[in-house]
């Protein structure tokens, strides 16, 4: 095994890697090898740094790069087992393009967006390409993704279609040819850039000696263009990343951008149309939007003009678009650039609209609307692709050498019965690529993906882009993100690129932005740290009722029954423990449900599950430690479920031990490593009003009934063990374990970070840091009363009377009557405070239902 520090060897002392580890490709490009097999010259360095390495080493960076993209949250499709979601898929051997190569390219790629940008005009305006008879009508007319509302809506700048995203492949000659073009909201320039972060470190010499060229130039012009779309305006313009949301397949995407151009994430219901504006609603009032960086589909943006039945858009957006008011990027409508169908007129279109030849030429393409055309598809089946005429999210390719006899004849019918519906394309099979397979170089069929960006003079290519590979052989053709493996792309030249720099340090500033977060975060924030207590407290029960159970001293019945009593009224899981004398006897199977049963609310899988979900709805704001710990705890839960698979385990305390730990991990890493913001501030309301609520409610359950001595006394210890305060009371009280000593230490103790008072005391305090409403009297907001009556209630306790024992009920009335006010003040200040700073107005209702078209 060779260490990182030996890629920086001269190249010439290297190993060679110079025959192909695999066989020659049939009909298809080889991207390494020549066709005597031999390595091509942009490859040689690659190929003999991984000789070099070995095997072992190879497999160790493979490894490292896996844990990389996991730590980082870099997923795809998060519909799965939120405990297991599916990390992006990459491969650690780059797809290596020459400078000379890349440079002919380029300008194929800028003049082909071009080419797009003017049809959108054209389509969208004047319409001369359906007037000449250059494009059928019927292909635009019928297609779902053109806007009828969109016509004459024009962006502030020269250029209308601001990113573009063209699918390639290269033919046999190793000519890149495009198979499909991307307009709406081009995906994958983030798991480009994130794949590049993780590539460069696993392989970090190599890297450097590749004299790769760099891809934050593209972003710093990313950030540019949209800041000129309205420089006309305004030269502090507020540019937001229009997500559809946390189980979208491409959100960490769209959070992992957001955060790297300095653009707030938001979502739908983060923003509202008022007077002709788009607003984003945040803790600070309504803040104006001038730019929407849309990642969602022209149709779901907006409920009132396009897709009514949308829980995703903004209601409003295009009337304040075609006003000028606000600008998308992509513009609504471009949807329809995505047609299969227009690769069929490129060439005639190009020349028309810019008399030239197109330079990248397409996939060579039939429409079945034309009947010379569908009469040469339909006697050429067998070595054509058919697909729908228009690209849709469900719609799928039929490979004609793939068909039986009847489903030839099903496609076939198809065709005759809508023409104009079906595109065929010649099968060109994807380049062979190599990547890194259990522990060896292996081929691929692969596929590339290009990203451009408007910009004052054209458009700005991405130097690389996106690389997916087949994750078998058995695939000939790479056909969507989540069904194939990624590369990182390498464009190398000859000499260094020393072109980086940091994107936020091409936008200077005279001084720092104030964060002013949309109310949807900080409420996930809130309900993130009330989880997190939730499932920490819950936790800490039930491994001391675990010890004490199958401790080595017997434990009573009377003890028992309070502490599982108790258990089932923490986590409300109710009526468990509380109405069933056979379930106090038998506590096993119902102690296990509670620890391992996500469909049962209050249970701790539950509520960690719940903490995880919102802390994925705020993905954007984590550190990167913080998503360390998440990714740990994901993997401790699943071992949970392992242990508890047969029911309880043998010592069942033990496999929660790190469940805990990871917990107080997190909640170490808030306080010391989060700046004190709003985030932080609402993460801490949220830690701090649950923990008072868990105590009181945890107070009532187990010392309010009168019990014998000692069972009293392992009642006191068994709640002081689960907070860990057992030890600071014996320092302090010695053996006398007496119900007011008790309380002293966990209700009214302020130097005790677990008692109540400190709780509430906290809360006081993160209160009055809250901004509050101009218009608000100087006197105390209704939230503030709540918390100071419930700290005077606190603070006026008499112990003794607290710990005193009804003679007519034999329960200590007063402390249950105490805990009881505590805990619906506290629940009336979560109320108070959600109304007051959170977003709880539901999506936009639909009237009448789609269907009504079809019922008349």
């Amino acid at each position: 095994m060779t260490s990182t520090g030996s890629l920086s060897a001269a190249v010439s002392d290297a190993p060679s890697q110079s025959q192909a580890p695999y066989a020659q490709p049939q009909g298809a490009f080889d991207e390494a090898f020549d066709n005597a097999r031999v390595v091509r010259p942009h490859w040689q360095l690659v190929m003999e740094n991984i000789a070099r390495l070995g095997d072992d080493a190879m497999q160790d960076r493979y490894r490292r790069a896996q844990r990389i993209l996991r730590d980082d949250g870099a997923t795809y499709n998060l519909n799965n087992d939120p405990l297991s979601p599916a990390v992006w898929s990459l491969d650690i051997v780059p797809n290596v393009i020459e400078q000379a190569e890349w440079q002919l390219l380029e300008r194929g790629l800028k003049q082909r967006s071009k080419l797009f940008d003017l049809i959108y005009q054209d389509l969208y305006g004047e319409q001369r390409l359906l007037k000449e008879g250059i494009i059928p009508s019927e292909i635009i007319f019928s297609h779902p993704g053109f806007l009828r509302q969109c016509h004459g809506v024009k962006l502030p700048s020269v250029h209308q279609l601001i990113f573009h995203a063209v699918d390639m492949v290269r033919n046999q000659d190793g000519q890149f040819i495009a198979i499909g073009d991307r307009t709406q909201a081009p995906s994958g320039t983030g798991y480009a850039l994130e794949n590049r972060t993780v590539v460069s470190r696993v392989v970090p010499s190599m890297f450097r000696n590749a004299n790769v060229m760099r891809l934050s130039s593209f972003f710093h012009t990313v950030r540019q263009t949209l800041a000129n779309l309205v420089s006309h305006k305004t030269d502090t313009p507020r540019i937001v990343v229009l997500t559809p949301g946390a189980y979208s397949s491409t959100y960490f995407e769209h959070a992992y951008l957001a955060n790297y151009l300095g653009f707030p994430l938001v979502q739908g219901g983060d923003l509202t149309v008022r007077n002709g504006k788009v607003w984003m609603k945040s803790l600070n009032g309504l803040s104006q939007v001038d730019v929407i960086l849309r990642r969602m589909d022209d149709s779901y943006c907006d409920q009132s003009e396009l897709r009514a039945d949308s829980r995703l858009g903004v209601p409003g957006l295009l009337e304040v678009a075609r006003n000028g008011n606000v600008v998308l990027a992509n513009p609504l409508g471009s949807g329809v650039l995505e047609a299969p169908a227009l690769l069929a007129f490129l060439p005639e279109i190009c020349q028309f609209l810019l008399d030239q030849p197109l330079q990248l030429p397409s996939v060579r393409t039939w429409w079945c609307g034309n009947p010379q055309e569908k009469a040469y598809v339909l006697a050429n089946l067998e070595q054509l692709i058919i697909k729908p005429a228009y690209r849709s999210y469900n719609s799928r390719s039929v490979y004609g050498h793939s068909l039986d006899a009847k489903a030839r004849q099903q496609i076939i019918e198809q065709i005759e019965q809508q023409p104009h519906a079906f595109v065929a394309q010649i099968y060109i099979p994807g380049a062979i690529a190599p990547i890194w397979h259990n522990g060896a170089l292996e081929g691929r069929p692969s596929i590339f993906r290009s990203f451009t960006v408007a910009d004052k003079e054209g458009y700005c290519v991405m130097p690389g882009g996106l690389t997916r590979v087949a994750e078998s052989t058995a695939e000939a053709i790479v056909t969507s993100l989540s069904g194939a493996m990624s590369k990182d792309t390498w464009v190398v030249s000859n000499k260094p690129d020393n072109s980086s720099l940091p994107i936020l340090d091409a936008q200077p500033r005279d001084r720092a932005e104030v964060s002013n977060l949309p109310s949807r975060v900080i409420e996930n924030l809130f309900w993130f740290g009330r989880y997190a207590e939730r499932a920490e407290l819950s936790l800490r029960l039930m491994r001391t009722i675990f010890k004490q159970l199958n401790g080595i001293e017997p434990f009573p019945p009377e003890s028992r029954d309070v502490l599982l009593t108790a258990m089932s009224q923490l986590t409300g899981c109710l009526p468990g423990f509380t109405e069933d004398a056979e379930l106090l006897e038998n506590p096993n199977d119902e102690l296990a449900a509670l620890v391992i049963d996500a469909e049962r609310v209050g249970s701790i899988k539950y509520n960690l599950q719940a903490m995880l979900a919102c802390g994925e709805q705020v993905k954007e704001m984590l550190s990167a430690d913080t998503r360390i710990i998440l990714n740990e705890l994901r993997d401790h839960i699943l071992a949970v479920d392992a242990a508890y698979q047969d029911g309880l385990p043998s010592v069942p305390e033990e496999s929660l031990d790190s469940l805990v730990t990871s917990l107080l991990a997190l909640s170490g890493l808030t306080h010391e490593s989060m700046l004190r913001g709003m985030d932080w501030m609402f993460q801490e309301l949220g830690r701090r009003t649950e923990r008072a609520l868990q105590t009181a409610t945890l107070l009532k359950a187990t010392l309010t009934t009168h019990l014998p001595s000692l069972q009293q006394q392992q009642v006191l210890e068994s709640v002081l063990l689960s907070v860990e305060a057992l030890i600071s009371f014996r320092r302090r009280y010695r053996t006398r374990a007496r119900i007011a000593y008790g309380l002293d230490l966990l209700m009214i103790d302020a130097s005790n970070p677990r008692s109540l008072i400190y709780q509430v005391d906290q809360l006081r305090k993160y209160l009055n840091e809250l901004p509050r409403n101009v218009s608000q009297s100087s006197g105390l907001t209704p939230e503030n009363r709540l918390i100071i009556k419930s700290l005077n209630d606190i603070q006026l306790a008499d112990l003794e009377a607290l710990a005193l024992i009804d003679e007519h009920t034999d329960t200590r009335v007063q402390l249950e009557q105490l805990m009881t006010q505590i805990s619906e003040q506290l629940d009336q200040f979560t109320t108070l405070l959600s109304d007051k700073y959170f977003d709880h107005t539901a999506g936009p209702q639909q009237l009448i239902k789609a269907q009504w078209k079809a019922d008349i």
